[in-house]
C-alpha cells in the first residue's frame, strides 16, 4: 500500500514506515531512549531526503517524550528547576541549530554535514558504550569491583560560580554547565534530528552527578522542549516538516514501545549497554559506508534558485 508524502515528495510503503516506527519504538522502550538517532538515519536510508528526515523526526520525538514525561511527573521523578534551566539552554541551542541548518541548506552542504555528523557522533558514542558494556560484563564474570572516579571528575564543575540549589535532585551546583549541556543537546537536535537522551542521560549522571531517580524524567522534559521548538522552527523557516510521515511514525512507535519496555525488563543492564553500543556503532558504520561508495546515479536534477 503506497502513501504519498507531500513534503518529502515521494511515495512510500505505509507498512514499511509503520514497521520503522515500531522498530524504533521497540528500541526506545527497551533502552529508555528517544530513538531519534535511529529514526533519522533509517528514513534517509529508505530514500527520504536528510533535510525532511531531520525536520520531521522531532515531532515524533516530542509526542513520545510527552507521554513519558507525564508519567515521570506523576511519580515526582522530575526536577522542575533543573528541567527549566536545561530548557533555557536547549531553546538557545535549538534556535542556533535551525539557523545553521537553513544556512547549510542554502549553501548546498546540508546533506554532507548531516552524514558526517552522524558518522562522528555515532561511531564515537557507540564505541565507548560497547567498550564500557564489555568491561562491565567481564568484571561481573571475574567478580571484581572497581572504584568509581565520579567525585574526582567533578572538581572543576563544583568550583564554578552562579550556584543554585536543585531541591528535587538534592544538588547544589552552578547553572553554567547545566545551561551549556542544554544548549549542546538542543543544537544536536536541530541539526541531526535526535532527542539527545542517549548522550544527555550519561552526562547528567557521570558529569553533573545527578541522582538517577530524577535523571530520565528530567531528560524527557528537555527532549520535549527542544523537539517541540525544533518542529515549530523547521515548519516556519524551512517548511520541511512532513506531518503525514510523522503521524505514521507515531502510530508505529507507540505500538513498538510497549513490547520494547517488556523486553528491556528481562535483560541485565550490562547487556543492554553492550547491545545499545553495538546498535549505535552499526548505524555510524553504515553512514560511513554510504559516504565512500559510488552512487548508482551520478547526476541529480534540482531546482535552480535565482542568482545561481
Amino acid at each position: 500500500m503506497q502513501l504519498f508524502l507531500p513534503i518529502a515528495d515521494i511515495p512510500v510503503n505505509v507498512f514499511l514506515i509503520l514497521a520503522l516506527g515500531a522498530a524504533v519504538g521497540f528500541v526506545s522502550g527497551m533502552f529508555g531512549i528517544g530513538g531519534g538517532f535511529l529514526m533519522t538515519p533509517l528514513l534517509i536510508f529508505i530514500g527520504i531526503s536528510p533535510a525532511v528526515a531531520v525536520a520531521s523526526v522531532p515531532s515524533h520525538m516530542a509526542a513520545s517524550s510527552f507521554s513519558g514525561a507525564l508519567a515521570y511527573w506523576r511519580r515526582r521523578a522530575i526536577d522542575p528547576m533543573m528541567a527549566a534551566i536545561l530548557g533555557c539552554g536547549g531553546i538557545i541551542g535549538t534556535a542556533t541549530g535551525v539557523w545553521l541548518f537553513a544556512l547549510l541548506r542554502s549553501l548546498g552542504q546540508l546533506d554532507l554535514i548531516i552524514a558526517l555528523s552522524y558518522v562522528v557522533l555515532l561511531t564515537v558514542v557507540g564505541s565507548l558504550m560497547f567498550w564500557e558494556g564489555t568491561r562491565a560484563i567481564l568484571r561481573l564474570k571475574s567478580k571484581t569491583t572497581t572504584l568509581t572516579r565520579r567525585a574526582r571528575a567533578q572538581g572543576w564543575i563544583l568550583s564554578m560560580p552562579l550556584k543554585m540549589r536543585f531541591k528535587r535532585s538534592k544538588m547544589y551546583l552552578s547553572v553554567i554547565p547545566v545551561v551549556g549541556i542544554g544548549l549542546f543537546i538542543g543544537f544536536l537536535g536541530a541539526i541531526m534530528g535526535v532527542g539527545g537522551s542517549f548522550l544527555l542521560i550519561p552526562i547528567m549522571i557521570y558529569v553533573l552527578r545527578i541522582p538517577t531517580g530524577t535523571v530520565i524524567g528530567t531528560a524527557m522534559v528537555l527532549t520535549l522542549f527542544t523537539m517541540v521548538f525544533a518542529t515549530l522552527l523547521h515548519a516556519i523557516t524551512d517548511q520541511l516538516v512532513d506531518a503525514v510521515l510523522a503521524l505514521v511514525l507515531m502510530v508505529g512507535g507507540v505500538m513498538g514501545a510497549q513490547f520494547g519496555t517488556r523486553a528491556g525488563q528481562r535483560i541485565r543492564g550490562e547487556h543492554l549497554r553492550l547491545l545499545l553500543g553495538l546498535l549505535i556503532l552499526s548505524v555510524g558504520i553504515r553512514f560511513a559506508v554510504e559516504l565512500v561508495i559510488q552512487p548508482t546515479d551520478l547526476f541529480s536534477i534540482g531546482e535552480l534558485r535565482a542568482g545561481q
